[in-house]
């Protein structure tokens, strides 16, 4: 009998890993959501949006969050009635709306994704040179599940057309932000970054074979 072959030992403890602390993180956004008199997905995307004030449509909140579309309109529903967002009319499509939201679910956004964490305290453990090698694996994961449609696209350094990869060789801060005009260094690079403009794919290509190399 056929049997599937088994990953690395290596690689089932990393996920093991990932699956620990992502039960910490659960229980933070839980305890955070709760104070705020939230459910834990409307708090996700109170956070979601606070980071993105132009808004986005609800499919794109239901693919940011992995939840289905029905139960993310019940959830924008709810926060509808909180008086934290408003949907609107969206002038690109007459057929759909934009989610943003207001003041009040702005700011109450914002304290949401800014929550202490347990997971943040144990990062703030690490040095900062475990710190940015921990960023780096990050950055180069997220890609690699983008790419493969796992996760909907995100707004990385990496694929945006303003950055530039080792732009500076030597230096503490070895890449350069055309949009900042500022060289940034590897623990400067963002998971989501709200000034990210996606780069033509042929770019993010070459980009990323000069990130790496």
């Amino acid at each position: 009998m056929d049997h599937a072959p088994q990953p690395a030992p290596v690689l089932a403890r990393l996920r093991e890993g990932f699956e620990r602390i992502a039960l910490v993180l659960r229980a933070d956004l839980w305890s955070a959501a709760g104070e705020a008199g939230l459910n834990p997905t409307q708090a996700q995307v109170l956070a979601l949006l606070a980071a993105r004030p132009a808004g986005l449509r609800p499919k794109e909140i239901a693919a940011h969050l992995a939840v289905t579309a029905a139960s993310m309109a019940d959830t924008l529903s709810a926060l509808e009635r909180k008086a934290l967002l408003r949907r609107t009319p969206d002038p690109a499509d007459a057929r759909a709306v934009i989610a943003r939201l207001t003041d009040g679910g702005r700011d109450l956004g914002g304290r949401l994704a800014s929550a202490a964490s347990q997971v943040t305290a144990a990062l703030a453990g690490l040095s900062a040179n475990e710190q940015a090698d921990l960023l780096l694996a990050q950055v180069k994961i997220i890609r690699t599940l983008q790419q493969a449609g796992a996760i909907p696209l995100q707004r990385l350094c990496v694929t945006c057309r303003h950055f530039r990869p080792h732009a500076h060789p030597g230096e503490a801060n070895p890449h350069h932000c055309a949009f900042v005009n500022a060289a940034i260094g590897d623990r400067d690079l963002r998971l989501d970054c709200g000034e990210h403009e996606a780069a033509d794919p042929a770019v993010q290509a070459a980009t990323w074979t000069a990130f790496t190399g």
